[in-house]
C-alpha cells in the first residue's frame, strides 16, 4: 500500500469515549496514605513527611561519590558547545556512559548503579547546568525511556535483556504523541496487529516529538491492538529495537530551546515486534504509561532545581556587581524584591523535589498526586524564576551569551536559559493537563462518594439513592472541617517561627476541602467543565504543598548543621510569606472572577465574531501548510536521518 493512499487510524472519538478511556487507565486504589491527597481532603497529616525522609548512609555515600565523579566530567564538557552545534557530541555520551550515567536508577543486579531517585535528580541537576539537552537526553531515557517501565513491568526475562543494555549505554525513547494524538489517546492511530498466530504483531504508524527518538537504540511504544478472537485488544505497550526493519526516523525536530536534544518524527511500516517484546497485557499500555510518569515526572522538578540555583548564583553576583544611583542594584528594594523571589523560590522548588522523590525512594506512600504536584509547580515557578533574571540582567539578559562574549564581558547565557525552561510547562503533560489529572485525583473521594450524583447520564432515580450514600459520607466527613490544630496557637512549636505557616496550610487545607464540596454540590455532573475553577483548587493545593515541603526540610537541616538550618528557616519563612499571598489571592478568586464573561469572549472569537480585531497585520505563516500533517500509513518516502552515536 502506497504512502499516498492510506491513512493511520486516527479518528474523532466522543468525549464521553476519551473520558471513559483515561478513566480506565487510571490507578483507581489507594492502597497507601498520600499526603497530598490529605492537603485536598482537609486531613493535613504532617507525619507523612516530618521528620524529613532521607536516604540510607550506604546509598548516601555511593550517591555523594557519584555525584562527585559527575560534576569532574561536567566540568570539561562545553554547553556553548552543543548550542552552537545543535548535538551532543558522541564523546560526550561516551563519557557519560563511562560513568554509568545511563544507568543511575537501573537497579545493580541489573549492571545499573541503583542509586536513589533523590541522587538521580541531583545529577540531572549537575548535567543540565552543563546544558539542558543533557538532562533531556539522561531523564527521557531513564523517567520514561525503557529502564523504568521495564523495571516496573517487565518479565524477568525482559529485565534481564533490557536493562543492562540500558545501563551500558543503549540510550532508549518513549514513543506515545502522534501528530494529531496529544492528551486524548482514545485516538490513538498506531497499531499492532497479531500475527504468527499470536506470536508476533506488526506494528504501523508514525510518532511525534519522539525524544532520544533519532538516536536511540531501544523503543518503548504504544500501539493499538485490535480487539479480535484471543485478543482484547487496546492501547498496548512494546519493547521495539529502533534499528528494525521498517523503522525510519523522518525528521529531526527543531525547537526554540533545548538545542541538541535529540526529536523526531518516527515512522513504522510492517515492523515485526515478538510477542516477547509486549509489555505486560494487551490493553494495558496506558496504565503503563502513566504509573511509570508518576515517579518519571521527578525529573522536571529535578531540572527545576537546578535552574533556580544557577539562577540564584548569577543574579546574586550581577546584582552586587551592577551599581547605579551610587550602590549596587541589589540594593534597590525593586531588585532586592527579586532576589528574595528567587532565593525563597530556589529553596523551594529544591525541597519540592528532595521531598516527593524521598517520599517515592521509601516506597511507602502514594506519590500520585505529589510527583503531579512537584512536576506542575515547579515548571510554573521555574519559568518564572527564569524570566525574572532575565528583567535583573536587563539589556544582558536579554543578549546571546556568544554576543556577550564578542565584546569582551562574561558569557552569561540568561536568554537561553529563559528559552529552554519554557518546555517544561509543556513537557511530560502540560499544566493544563497536570491541573486536570490532579483535579480528578483530588476528587476522588468525592466522586466516589457521590456516585450517580456526579454523573450527567444517570436517572432520576439513580440520583437520589446516590444522595442518600452521599449524605452519610458527608455527615461524617464535614464536621472534621470544621476546628484542627492550625486554630490552635501553640501547635507545632517544635517548627519555631515556622510553626505559624504549618497553622496557616492546616487552616488552609480546611477550608479547601469545604471550598471543593462546595463546589462539587454546586455544579456537581458539570464541574469537569469547570476546569479554571478546578485549576485554582489545584494550584491552592500546590502552594500548601511546598509549604510544607521547604518547613520540614528546613527543620532537617537545622538538625544536621545549625549554621545551615539558620540560612534555611529564613528562606522557609520568606518563601512562606510570599506563598501565603499567592494562596490567599487563589481562595479569593474561587469566588470572584470573570469565568464567565471569559468563556463568553473566548465563544464569540472561535466564533469568528472578532475577526475584525486581526486586520492591519501580515500573517507569514499563511499558506504554508495544514495547521496538523496527514500522517499517512505505509513505507517511508523520506530520508532516514536517525544517526549513531557508538
Amino acid at each position: 500500500m502506497s504512502a499516498q493512499s492510506a491513512q493511520t487510524t486516527t479518528h474523532d472519538v466522543s468525549e464521553r469515549t476519551a473520558r471513559a478511556v483515561a478513566e480506565a487507565a487510571r490507578e483507581t486504589e489507594w492502597v497507601r496514605p498520600s499526603f497530598a491527597k490529605g492537603l485536598y481532603l482537609g486531613a493535613f497529616d504532617l507525619s507523612l513527611i516530618h521528620p524529613y525522609p532521607s536516604a540510607s548512609p550506604e546509598d548516601a555515600a555511593r550517591g555523594e561519590a557519584f555525584l562527585a565523579r559527575l560534576t569532574e566530567c561536567c566540568v570539561a564538557l562545553d554547553g556553548a558547545r552543543i548550542e552552537r552545534e545543535d548535538r551532543i557530541p558522541d564523546e560526550y555520551i561516551s563519557d557519560l556512559t563511562a560513568l554509568g550515567a545511563f544507568g543511575i536508577k537501573i537497579p545493580r543486579e541489573y549492571g545499573g548503579l541503583g542509586l536513589p531517585l533523590v541522587y538521580y535528580g541531583r545529577a540531572l541537576m549537575v548535567v543540565s547546568t552543563v546544558h539542558p539537552s543533557l538532562g533531556a537526553l539522561i531523564s527521557a531515557h531513564q523517567s520514561i525511556g525503557v529502564p523504568e517501565p521495564v523495571r516496573m513491568f517487565g518479565t524477568e526475562e525482559q529485565k534481564r535483556e533490557f536493562l543492562p543494555r540500558c545501563a551500558a549505554g543503549a540510550i532508549s525513547a518513549f514513543l506515545l504523541t502522534e501528530p494529531d494524538v496529544g492528551s486524548d489517546p482514545a485516538r490513538m492511530g498506531s497499531t499492532a496487529t497479531p500475527i504468527e498466530d499470536g506470536a508476533a504483531y506488526l506494528l504501523d504508524g508514525v510518532k511525534l516529538w519522539t525524544t532520544n527518538g533519532p538516536i536511540a537504540e531501544l523503543l518503548v511504544v504504544m500501539a493499538t491492538v485490535p480487539a479480535s478472537e484471543g485478543h482484547r485488544g487496546g492501547i498496548t505497550a512494546f519493547v521495539v529495537e529502533a534499528g528494525s526493519d521498517g523503522i525510519t526516523v523522518e525528521h529531526r525536530n527543531a525547537f526554540m530551546g533545548l538545542r541538541g536534544m535529540e526529536n523526531g518524527v518516527t515512522r513504522f511500516d510492517h515492523v515485526r515486534v515478538p510477542v516477547a517484546n509486549r509489555l505486560g497485557a494487551e490493553g494495558k499500555g496506558l496504565k503503563i504509561a502513566l504509573t511509570t510518569l508518576n515517579s518519571g515526572r521527578l525529573s522536571i522538578p529535578a531540572i527545576c532545581a537546578g535552574a533556580a540555583k544557577w539562577s540564584l548564583k548569577i543574579a546574586r553576583e550581577w546584582s552586587a556587581e551592577r551599581v547605579q544611583w551610587g550602590k549596587p542594584i541589589g540594593r534597590h528594594e525593586a531588585v532586592g524584591k527579586k532576589l528574595a523571589f528567587i532565593a525563597a523560590t530556589t529553596f523551594a522548588i529544591e525541597s519540592v523535589f528532595e521531598l516527593s522523590a524521598a517520599m517515592a525512594d521509601a516506597g511507602l506512600k502514594d506519590i500520585r498526586i505529589e510527583a503531579a504536584l512537584a512536576k506542575l509547580w515547579s515548571s510554573e515557578m521555574g519559568y518564572v524564576v527564569a524570566d525574572e533574571l532575565v528583567q535583573v540582567r536587563g539589556g544582558r539578559g536579554y543578549e546571546t551569551a556568544d554576543s556577550l562574549a564578542a565584546r569582551g564581558e562574561r558569557a552569561v547565557p540568561v536568554e537561553r536559559l529563559l528559552r529552554d525552561m519554557r518546555i517544561n510547562r509543556i513537557f511530560e503533560g502540560s499544566s493544563e493537563i497536570m491541573r486536570l489529572l490532579i483535579a480528578r485525583e483530588a476528587v476522588d473521594a468525592h466522586l466516589a462518594a457521590a456516585g450517580d450524583l456526579a454523573s450527567a447520564d444517570s436517572s432520576v432515580g439513580a440520583k437520589a439513592r446516590a444522595a442518600v450514600h452521599a449524605s452519610g459520607f458527608y455527615a461524617r466527613w464535614l464536621p472534621q472541617l470544621v476546628v484542627g490544630s492550625g486554630s490552635l496557637p501553640g501547635a507545632y512549636s517544635e517548627f519555631g517561627r515556622l510553626a505559624k505557616h504549618l497553622r496557616y496550610v492546616e487552616r488552609s487545607s480546611r477550608a479547601l476541602a469545604r471550598r471543593t464540596f462546595a463546589v462539587m454540590a454546586r455544579w456537581q455532573s458539570g464541574l469537569e467543565q469547570k476546569q479554571a475553577l478546578l485549576g485554582r483548587i489545584v494550584d491552592i493545593g500546590a502552594e500548601l504543598f511546598a509549604m510544607a515541603a521547604v518547613c520540614t526540610r528546613a527543620e532537617a537541616l537545622r538538625g544536621q548543621d545549625a549554621s545551615v538550618g539558620a540560612g534555611a528557616y529564613g528562606l522557609a519563612d520568606a518563601f512562606c510569606e510570599q506563598s501565603r499571598v499567592r494562596v490567599d489571592e487563589l481562595f479569593r478568586q474561587l469566588r470572584h472572577n470573570t469565568d464567565r464573561g471569559d468563556r463568553a469572549l473566548a465563544g464569540a472569537v472561535l466564533d469568528g465574531k472578532v475577526t475584525w480585531l486581526e486586520r492591519g497585520v501580515l500573517d507569514p505563516s499563511e499558506g504554508t501548510g495544514p495547521w496538523i500533517a496527514a500522517a499517512p500509513t505505509g513505507p517511508s518516502t523520506q530520508p532516514n536521518v536517525r544517526r549513531t552515536y557508538r
